[in-house]
């Protein structure tokens, strides 16, 4: 992927990154100073990503939340995220396209990346997302949807789904642009990580 190791960004990688993001160049050229710092080697590995999301996260367990988020931006799926992955993944995440997010989200929630999300991806992707919500604000949930079984039952009665069904990546996401509650019933506060990823700059 280009000349990771160097202190400089490859003229390739700040070209394709500057067409296929909305970062700067000077902007990419910081984030990148900024990456090295964090991983000399250019590449970030999971267990630095956990670390990452724990220090968001103190109070909860973001582990599980963390790996399903690292493979759904590790792209060659080569276990690490190089420069290129991790600047598109933020875009993505903070400054992308709805529909570009909700691409994301598809990618995240199909576990087992065949193309298409069941039931027990969606159950798996929320149980994820419950370690990380304290048990003061699980408290004050919604009856219908405080527990991740709950939840996910209500995600898949918002897509007209019986039970061995499976959703295609168009129903995903003309599904959840079609109605809010899903689109929050299956993020996990992208507002809070993404004020958090710009305050410490990873």
């Amino acid at each position: 992927m280009g000349n990771t190791k160097s202190s400089a960004l490859s003229k390739e990688i700040l070209e394709e990154l500057k067409l296929n993001t909305k970062y700067t160049e000077e902007e990419l050229c910081i984030w990148y100073q900024t990456f090295l710092k964090e991983c000399p080697s250019g590449q970030l590995t999971m267990a630095h990503f956990e670390t990452i999301y724990t220090n968001f996260f103190p109070d909860a367990d973001p582990k599980a939340y963390a790996q399903h988020v690292f493979r759904s931006f590790d792209t060659n799926s080569d276990g690490t995220l190089d420069f290129k992955e991790y600047i598109i993944a933020l875009h993505l995440t903070s400054s992308g396209q709805t529909s570009q997010k909700l691409e994301w989200a598809f990618s995240l929630y199909d576990v087992d990346g065949n193309g298409t999300i069941n039931k027990q991806e969606i159950l798996d992707i929320v149980k994820a997302i419950f370690k990380m919500i304290t048990e003061e604000e699980q408290k004050v949930l919604p009856e219908d949807e405080n527990t991740p079984e709950k939840r996910t039952n209500k995600i898949w009665d918002y897509f007209g789904k019986k039970e061995n069904d499976k959703l295609s990546e168009g129903e995903f996401i003309q599904g959840t642009l079609g109605n809010k509650n899903i689109l929050r019933l299956i993020q996990f506060e992208p507002q809070k990580i993404k004020e958090k990823l710009k305050a410490k700059n990873l």
